[in-house]
């Protein structure tokens, strides 16, 4: 009997959806055989409910893990704050160092903020914008989670949101009272940023933008959002959920020219451990104590502590540029080893969170294939990989050598056109789908 599965369907009965984030479903990576539970995971190292050992060379907990799994260094401080009691009726002293750290690291921000995961970050940081501004309208680019304010953006068309990340998200539950509050813009487009404006002109309170995640930002986009938010009065808000930590030890703005007032972070910050931060210049900041912002478990003990943790080890071992390193080598891997066999592929994202997808007319079906290929050779991939400091040496060259294998079936079959028929299951899915 498959325990893992096993789970997995008892999950189905129980948890609607199946797990609690969307983007750890199976069904998006090898519907019926990719191993929804774990019971261990150390390094890039997973170990399943059946005892079946992993590399992982996929999401490292959907980008959470740059670190790695199971740290020593950071779950030994952990221990010691769990030791001294994770929550009281007073506050923990961590938050006001891990607030003057990310202040230090980003001079630009006075004040900070914490929550515990990304989504609400955000949700607080576009409260204290529109605060701020007193005007509604939010204009945006990016993924930027799961609230109300984000998902009301395909209200108006459902289609809105398809090309930031997640395709087919359904705002069903969403008041209808939000239509028209948000607009997508998608990310180095001058012109259609500039036509939101003038379409919006004097509503615009807030401008929402990842730092980066598959492009680097043109000069002459940045400096238009930055001087056009200045203009109308509205705050411009970086996302840094994603691209925080990953080319340089805080905000990915902080290289790449992007001035914002206020820049959110979560994921990598804390290596796994819950842990979110809003930081902010003075003026827009202290809008929070004009509205309510408040919850008890943003007060507990571990996410500082393990948040200070992470971010000294990344600046000690030098992380980032780890992480660029391990990142260009997979790239050039892939595409070395494509082009050597023959197989249509492209190659896109920063090295720290690359991806490939297949140009072909069923790349679905060769994703799945290639999931499962891989996972037979004993790892846990599909087309993206995001980098950690755990990903040494020996285990880049044990998958680029599975790769290598991989690529090469899939070449002669999708070139004989019959690669569906070696799946083992149904093929993956490509967006958000309800699950029955």
């Amino acid at each position: 009997m498959n325990i893992t599965q096993t789970y997995y369907e008892r999950a189905k009965k129980i948890v609607p959806g199946g797990t609690q984030l969307f983007s750890k479903r199976p069904e998006l990576f090898l519907p019926d055989h990719w191993p929804a539970f774990y019971s261990k995971a150390k390094g890039c190292e997973i170990w399943d409910l059946d005892g079946n050992h992993y590399i992982d060379m996929s999401t490292m907990g959907i980008g959470s893990c740059i670190v790695g799994y199971g740290d020593d260094d950071i779950d030994d401080e952990v221990k010691k704050a769990i030791d001294n009691g994770n929550m009281s009726s007073l506050n923990a002293p961590e938050e006001v160092e891990l607030a003057e750290m990310l202040c230090k690291i980003h001079p630009w921000a006075d004040m900070v903020r914490f929550a515990r995961t990304g989504g609400e970050a955000m949700a607080i940081a576009v409260r204290i914008a529109r605060a701020r501004s007193k005007k509604d309208i939010v204009l945006f680019s990016g993924y930027h989670g799961w609230h109300d304010w984000y998902l009301s953006a395909n209200l108006a068309d459902d289609k809105s949101l398809d090309g930031h990340l997640l395709p087919g998200l359904n705002p069903l539950g969403v008041p209808r009272a939000l239509k028209g509050t948000t607009f997508p813009f998608n990310y180095n487009d001058t012109k259609g940023f500039l036509k939101l404006v003038k379409e919006n002109n004097g509503r615009i309170g807030v401008v929402v933008l990842e730092s980066i995640r598959n492009l680097y930002p043109e000069k002459k986009f940045i400096d238009t959002v930055r001087n056009v938010t200045d203009e109308i009065g509205a705050i411009l808000v970086v996302d840094e959920i994603s691209g925080g930590w990953r080319i340089n030890a805080g905000g990915a703005h902080l290289v790449l020219g992007i001035d914002p007032d206020i820049a959110v972070f979560a994921k990598g910050m804390s290596n796994g451990f819950p842990m979110a931060a809003v930081i902010g210049k003075n003026n827009v900041m202290e809008s929070a104590q004009d509205t309510f912002i408040s919850s008890t478990y943003w007060t507990d003990r571990v996410g500082p502590t393990a948040a200070i943790a992470t971010i000294n080890k990344m600046i000690k071992e030098n992380i980032p540029a780890y992480l660029e390193y391990i990142g260009k080598k997979i790239q050039n891997g892939w595409n070395m080893l494509a082009s050597n066999h023959g197989l249509k592929i492209k190659v896109s994202g920063i090295f720290p969170l690359s991806h490939f997808e297949f140009n072909y007319d069923n790349p679905l079906v060769l994703k799945t294939l290639f999931t499962q290929l891989m996972l037979e050779r004993g790892f846990l991939a599909s087309t993206s990989f995001y980098a950690s400091f755990a990903h040494k040496e020996v285990y880049l060259k044990d998958y680029l050598a599975a790769v290598d294998e991989v690529f090469n079936t899939i070449a002669q079959l999708a070139n004989k056109g019959i690669a569906e028929k070696y799946l083992k299951g149904p093929v993956c899915d490509s967006g958000f789908k309800r699950l029955t």
